[in-house]
């Protein structure tokens, strides 16, 4: 497993926004080399950077498994391009942070990330259509392929490369159209 250091960070410091990034721990008491380093910050109040002692929640994209430390432990947030499959794989999985409990609530979506070779994990469960943005939002930069389903399985939103491919800019316009004057959002 390869270790990250300073020159793989796109930023590293901590005068920024690192909710929604892959942070790249260095010091952290509970970091155990076999696990990796990187985790994916779903917060804290230490996440958008006025904080440096502030705290932060993290997901380990080895395993995972969530923690918390300190803004300052996070040595900065690791250049995209860099993360490995792996770790792309697991963030596939990480639900967005707010999203509703599962025992109480149905998902009406089902958000899936793909690999450039077609390789995807098994998806994450989103009940609401915020929980869809979130999730695109927090997939879009690290991911090749970003699918979203609808509970019948049929798409409703595909990005490739960050670029919407579906649907198109004719439909997302008339869709907002018809929904303007009914004064609500539709993913369909």
């Amino acid at each position: 497993m390869r270790w990250f250091g300073p020159g793989d960070l796109e930023v590293a410091g901590s005068g920024f926004q690192i909710k929604n990034k892959v942070v790249v721990l260095y010091d952290h008491a509970s970091l155990v080399p076999q696990h990796g380093q990187l985790y994916f910050c779903l917060g804290g109040e230490g996440a958008d950077g006025r904080l440096p002692w502030g705290s932060i929640e993290l997901v380990s994209l080895w395993d995972g498994g969530h923690c918390e430390c300190r803004r300052d432990e996070a040595a900065g947030v690791l250049k995209s391009e860099l993360l490995p499959e792996y770790a792309r794989l697991q963030l596939s999985q990480i639900r967005p942070p707010g999203a509703l409990d599962l025992q109480n609530h149905i998902p009406e979506y089902s958000g899936y990330s793909f690999l450039p070779d077609g390789r995807y994990a098994a998806g994450a469960w989103l009940c609401t259509e915020k929980e869809v943005r979130d999730y695109v939002e927090m997939q879009r930069d690290y991911q090749h392929r970003v699918l979203i389903c609808d509970r019948d399985d049929f798409a409703v939103l595909e990005i490739v490369e960050g670029k919407l491919v579906f649907p198109d800019e004719q439909i997302l316009q008339k869709a907002a159209k018809e929904n303007g004057q009914r004064g609500e959002m539709a993913m369909t």
